[in-house]
C-alpha cells in the first residue's frame, strides 16, 4: 500500500541535505504536517480531549490540565477558536460567565484522537 501524504518538490544538487532530513515546505502547502503540527504542541489535543465531556469555563480546564499556566491556556483556546474546533460562549447574566465548547468541526477530528488513543495503548 503506497501513502502519499503531501507531495515534495525534489532536492537540486546546489543545495544539498542530510537524506533523513525533511525537504522544507511550508506549512500550507501540506495541511497534513501543519495540522500534525498543530495537534502535536503539549496542549491542543488535550484541550480538546477535556472540552468533549461537557462545556468547560478557563478555570476548569486549568483544574484539569496540571502544569498548564493561564496565560497559555488562553493562547492555546484563541488557536483552536482561529481553527474553529472551539467555540467562546458568553453568558448575558452577572457575574460573566465564560464557556468554551467544541464546534461540529472538532467532533470531526474526535474519532481520529480515539484512534490515536488505542494504537498508542497497543503499541505500547
Amino acid at each position: 500500500m503506497t501513502m502519499t501524504i503531501c507531495s515534495r518538490t525534489p532536492r537540486t544538487a546546489a543545495a544539498p541535505m542530510p537524506l533523513d532530513a525533511p525537504a522544507p515546505v511550508p506549512p500550507s502547502a501540506c495541511p497534513v504536517e501543519d495540522w500534525l503540527a498543530f495537534l502535536g504542541h503539549r496542549w491542543n489535543a488535550l484541550v480538546l480531549w477535556h472540552l468533549n465531556a461537557s462545556a468547560l469555563r478557563h478555570g476548569e480546564l486549568m483544574a484539569r490540565l496540571p502544569g498548564i499556566t493561564a496565560k497559555v491556556l488562553s493562547e492555546r483556546l484563541a488557536l483552536l477558536q482561529q481553527r474553529g474546533l472551539v467555540r467562546r460562549e458568553a453568558a448575558a447574566a452577572f457575574p460573566r460567565t465564560v464557556r468554551y465548547t467544541l464546534t461540529p468541526r472538532s467532533r470531526g477530528l474526535l474519532p481520529l484522537l480515539d484512534g490515536l488513543e488505542r494504537w498508542s495503548k497497543q503499541s505500547g
